[in-house]
């Protein structure tokens, strides 16, 4: 059996036995207490030991050099205690350190993925961790380093810790530092705490480097930071826990298991690897240390710390106001109503995405899977978006994804606008790097389900024997809408503007639906008196979508489109009609969106709930993207949704549910109207006047726009970066 001589900067000893890489090894752990000459000594003890000469001595936390950026410089005293051993190797850990936090940080995102993604990273230190500064740069948002202000008490201010400015503050930091006692370059865990720069601290998503380090200098609110360091003890654990850490990642391979926690230091692992090597008289070079390093089977430690952390599925939501009404309703910009409308739109469209709030309790009852969510909120409206072009959309969604991100999320939802963009979703998942859907699979599935059992609460006994009118019939779900409908009610008609997709979704139809009746048709009004049930799903603006006073009575229209197409002064033309939302879903536990989506309690637009069951599923994927769904995902996702034990929520109204007094009264009126010719014309006729002194409206937007005042658009781009400031710093408090 081996022995390896650790020699530690603290006090006390201790010897164990563990087995490492199939070798029974004896690791005798001796204090020095930071004092270089005890160290030589016990170098120069231990190599002249005879048979009873250690395989190899560590040194943990005296180190040899000093590292930071592309700047090295020789420990004055360290770099001279190798040479205290004649025979025996003498490592500090750095000849496999940067090495195995590279490896280290591809590993764990392996296993966790997302865990380092987008996140703030700040080193505590970056000192001796160049490997694992440039492997989380790389997939960090931001990193920054705290050695200006542990080891020198600088201000925490801009630039000073930046990337920006490593390459001019390294040397001299090094220049300092070359002659310092070992416990400043590396404090011990158990050494009294001197806080530094709590705003730093609070910054960062991320703090990476030392633990001794981070809990000497770190604030005592550590609340759900992920902290990754070469090693940590339980009793680091345990202080990092009380701190209210979420992570904790340990980067050297565990002795004692795969995946275990590790409680050595890469000096010991050094250590060990030089004792190991096929070839004792080997030079400890990199490349030997990697011939023994690709024989490992490890994965860092990943433990989460706070109870109930550990297993959750994370998704994000991209909601945006739909609106005016809706940013003046938010309690943080009440304060916009006094501003003319068309500067605040202008204004707020150019706004960053802003994260609003976290979505928790969801659990799957099957399965027991639970889930969090995180709702971002861009600040265009759909006529801004429109306005901009696709591009200026993507930008701010490719934002929201990094958001995301740094959230733990793994797939992100498109809400409302967002998911009809541009080409629905495709470029932005190209460029993100999380999954995203657009949630439409099961906006098509809920949709369904809420006119099936709309058009049954009006009266209908054979939904075969029905008509069926879908406006919109060429877009990503109105196309797929078309197609399942057609299987279920054989006679069909098809709007759009688009004639030359009318014409290819008629033959697709009619081919997967034999003896099915296919109208296509580029207007509704002709055919609207003739249909039992309307689905609308548009993307249009400042238009009449639907002319309700041309609808037979007791017609259902489904208004799937986010803004709506009908607007509720529309729908109270005629009494005997019943419009609804698109279905909503309830998703499983006690759900709390942390902020009002303009929904009851529990219940999620269904392209959110898709996000969310997806998330519950564990596939995080690209799911449902571009124009055309796949019928297979709508049943596959409807599948799911059975499984999880999501629901559809009560049939909704303009924001009212939908009650059996309400149906009833629009059954009675219904029939009283198909019994009366002449009352039926006459009703028509007042509805079609009054209808005619409304300004025609879709997605929110009146066909005769405020006036555009001629300084919106310069001022628009001149104001955002001011107002956008007002309005973020507003949502922080």
């Amino acid at each position: 059996m081996q022995e390896i001589l650790i020699i530690h900067s603290g006090e006390g000893g201790a010897t164990t036995v563990e087995r490492f890489m199939d070798h029974d090894l004896r690791l005798r752990r001796v204090g020095c207490g930071g004092d270089a000459e005890r160290a030589r000594a016990l170098i120069v003890a231990a190599d002249s030991g005879g048979d009873s000469r250690p395989a190899a001595i560590a040194l943990e936390g005296m180190p040899a050099s000093l590292e930071l950026g592309d700047a090295r410089r020789p420990h004055t005293l360290g770099a001279t205690l190798a040479a205290a051993a004649a025979s025996t190797p003498v490592v500090d850990g750095g000849g496999i350190r940067a090495g195995l936090e590279r490896w280290g940080v591809m590993l764990a995102d392996r296993a966790q993925p997302g865990i380092f993604g987008q996140k703030r990273v700040l080193m505590v230190p970056g000192l001796n961790h160049t490997g694992l500064a440039g492997a989380l740069a790389r997939r960090a948002d931001d990193l920054r380093y705290a050695d200006p202000f542990i080891y020198f008490a600088l201000p925490a201010v801009p630039l000073i810790g930046g990337r920006g400015t490593l390459g001019q503050a390294a040397s001299p930091t090094l220049d300092q530092l070359k002659d310092a006692p070992f416990h400043r370059i590396q404090p011990l865990p158990g050494e009294p705490g001197t806080p530094r720069e709590a705003d730093a601290f609070e910054w960062a998503d991320i703090l990476a480097g030392d633990v001794g380090a981070i809990r000497r200098y770190a604030p005592a609110e550590l609340k759900r930071k992920t902290v990754v360091v070469e090693w940590a003890t339980e009793e680091d654990v345990a202080d990092l826990r009380q701190r209210g850490v979420s992570i904790l990642v340990t980067m050297m391979p565990a002795l004692d298991g795969r995946g275990e926690l590790g409680r050595w230091s890469a000096a010991t692992i050094e250590a060990i690897m030089a004792a190991l090597r096929a070839d004792p008289d080997a030079p400890l070079t990199e490349d030997t240390y990697l011939d023994l390093m690709a024989d490992l089977d490890w994965t860092p430690a990943v433990r989460y710390l706070q109870p109930g952390e550990a297993g959750i599925n994370r998704f994000a939501f991209v909601i945006h106001p739909l609106s005016l009404r809706f940013v003046h309703n938010h309690k943080s910009f009440r304060w916009t109503k006094y501003l003319p409308d068309d500067l605040v739109e202008a204004v707020a469209a150019y706004m960053q995405p802003m994260y609003l709030s976290r979505i928790t309790g969801g659990v799957s009852p099957t399965t027991g899977q639970r889930i969090e969510g995180h709702l971002i909120s861009l600040g265009a409206t759909p006529r801004q978006m429109m306005n901009h072009g696709e591009r200026f959309t993507y930008d701010r969604l490719n934002k929201a994804a990094r958001i995301a991100e740094r959230k733990g999320a793994r797939i992100m939802g498109l809400g409302a606008f967002t998911s009809v963009v541009g080409d629905a979703g495709i470029t932005v998942a190209h460029e993100a790097d999380i999954a995203i859907t657009s949630g439409n699979s099961l906006t098509v599935a809920a949709t369904l389900e809420a006119a099936k059992q709309a058009v049954v609460k009006m009266g209908a006994t054979d939904l075969t024997q029905g008509k069926v009118m879908i406006i919109g019939a060429t877009g990503s779900i109105g196309s797929v809408c078309s197609r399942l409908l057609a299987q279920a009610i054989y006679d069909v008609v098809l709007v759009s503007i688009e004639p030359e997709r009318l014409i290819e979704l008629k033959r697709t139809i009619q081919e997967e639906t034999p003896g099915s009746t296919v109208t296509i048709a580029t207007r509704a009004d002709e055919y609207l008196g003739q249909c039992d049930l309307i689905v609308t799903a548009t993307s249009a603006f400042g238009q009449r979508i639907v002319d309700i006073t041309k609808c037979k009575p007791g017609a259902v229209i489904c208004d799937v489109a986010r803004p709506p197409d009908i607007s509720r002064e529309e729908a109270a033309l005629r009494p005997d009609v019943l419009v609804i939302e698109s279905g909503e879903v309830l998703i499983p536990g006690e759900i709390d969106f942390g902020y009002d989506i303009g929904l009851p309690k529990g219940t999620a637009y269904a392209c959110l709930a898709e996000t969310a069951l997806l998330a519950m599923e564990g596939r995080f994927e690209d799911y449902t993207l571009g124009r055309n769904i796949s019928m297979e995902r709508v049943k596959e996702i409807y599948r799911l949704f059975k499984k999880h034990d999501f629901r559809i929520a009560g049939l909704r109204s303009h924001d009212e549910f939908v009650t059996d007094e309400m149906v009833a009264e629009k059954r009675a009126l219904a029939d009283t109207l198909r019994a009366d010719a002449a009352l039926f014309a006459r009703t028509q006729q007042e509805a079609a006047d009054k209808l005619a002194t409304m300004p025609a409206s879709s997605k929110g937007v009146k066909t005769k726009r405020s006036s555009a005042l001629p300084w919106v658009g310069a001022a628009a781009a001149a104001a955002a970066a001011g107002v956008g400031a007002l309005l973020l710093s507003r949502r922080r408090k």
